[in-house]
């Protein structure tokens, strides 16, 4: 767990570091992504959206690209 994720979350405080790549402008998941997870657990891509000020399409696109490269990373690595 990272650090800052920790102290935001004992302090119940939002986080303020805007160059974390964690870092999501949603209050209620006190703006990072590892809290918004932990919270949640797995969720819809309305949900994902919503967090990230995008479309649910847009969110199954960046879902789908993601996985491709996870496959074909796979399959590399299952050749060598």
């Amino acid at each position: 767990m990272r650090e800052c994720m920790k102290e935001c979350y004992k302090k119940r405080s939002p986080c303020s570091e805007h160059e974390c790549r964690m870092y999501i402008d949603y209050d209620e998941d006190l703006n990072c992504t590892l809290i918004a997870v932990k919270k949640h657990g797995p969720m819809t891509l309305e949900q994902i959206g919503t967090r990230h000020h995008i479309s649910i399409v847009r969110a199954k696109q960046i879902l789908d690209k993601t996985l491709g490269k996870l496959k074909k990373t796979l399959k590399r690595e299952n050749t060598i």
